[in-house]
């Protein structure tokens, strides 16, 4: 018996992962996980006010603006929770080639947590948003990417 190789498309931005799997002769993509971050705005996430600050010469008073960017930093730890499932499923076998696409700073910090197991198999990096697109549309976009799949059966219209 031939063993079909799995491909995993993971198709993620900042703030949102989806990660399909597609053999050669399946008909589309199936959907195994569709992972949402957290996409609250830096004043947000970070401490209720930024401090208050007085200069000496002045009794003028003004925020004091936080050296963190907790937005980013938000971005970065989903990219570190994406790039851990990669890695687990990698390890377990559950794909023969990985494809990542993603806008270019989450596709590397997607990148930067990936062990060396996964990104052997990585196949290819697309520097794309398309987690809003459907699984059909993304084949369209992908397809030089992806295995050869089957066209999904045509449902035909009952006779008469």
């Amino acid at each position: 018996m031939v063993k079909h190789e799995t491909t995993w498309l993971v198709v993620a931005d900042g703030r949102r992962a989806r990660i399909f799997s597609a053999r050669a002769g399946d008909t589309g993509l199936t959907e195994l996980h569709d992972l949402i971050g957290d996409d609250r705005m830096t004043r947000d996430i970070g401490t209720d006010k930024p401090g208050r600050g007085q200069e000496r010469a002045q009794s003028v008073r003004h925020g004091i603006e936080p050296h963190i960017d907790w937005h980013r930093q938000a971005k970065q730890q989903f990219a570190k929770q994406v790039s851990e499932l990669i890695n687990e499923a990698g390890l377990k076998g559950g794909f023969d080639h990985l494809v990542v696409v993603a806008p270019a700073e989450a596709l590397g910090d997607i990148r930067k947590g990936l062990s060396r197991h996964a990104t052997e198999r990585l196949k290819g990096e697309i520097e794309k948003d398309l987690t809003h697109f459907a699984p059909h549309e993304l084949v369209n976009h992908l397809g030089e990417q992806l295995p050869k799949l089957k066209a999904p059966p045509r449902k035909h219209a009952p006779a008469g």
